[in-house]
């Protein structure tokens, strides 16, 4: 997951990859409070002497996975089009929270 956050964030440096994490378990968190099932987790490990990060994430679901970078795009830096990406992240949280499958109280997701 952090490495397709950073693309979609045209992050090339390593310099905000525990930030970035952060706001990917952050927004996790956000849908799972919505009633959203997130199955799997963001799980990225920093090697405490040279900072490397190894991804180990095990969320495979693609919805899940845009509205997490989505949410992270809202939430990192000061985005100038911030209210555009908040009304998107907004609209893909409430789509997962109404479709059958994503929640506790919807059914088999099939996937």
């Amino acid at each position: 997951m952090l490495k397709e956050a950073k693309t979609a964030l045209r992050v090339t440096s390593t310099a905000y990859d525990e930030d970035i994490v952060l706001k990917l378990k952050a927004g996790a968190r956000d849908l799972e409070i919505a009633g959203v099932i997130v199955p799997g987790e963001v799980d990225v490990e920093f090697d405490p002497t040279t900072g490397a990060a190894t991804d180990s994430s095990t969320l495979t679901d693609p919805l899940i996975q845009q509205a997490l970078i989505t949410y992270v795009r809202m939430q990192f830096g000061s985005p100038e089009d911030y209210d555009r990406v908040k009304e998107s992240y907004e609209l893909q949280k409430t789509q997962l929270m109404h479709a059958s499958g994503y929640t506790s109280w919807g059914g088999d997701r099939g996937c």
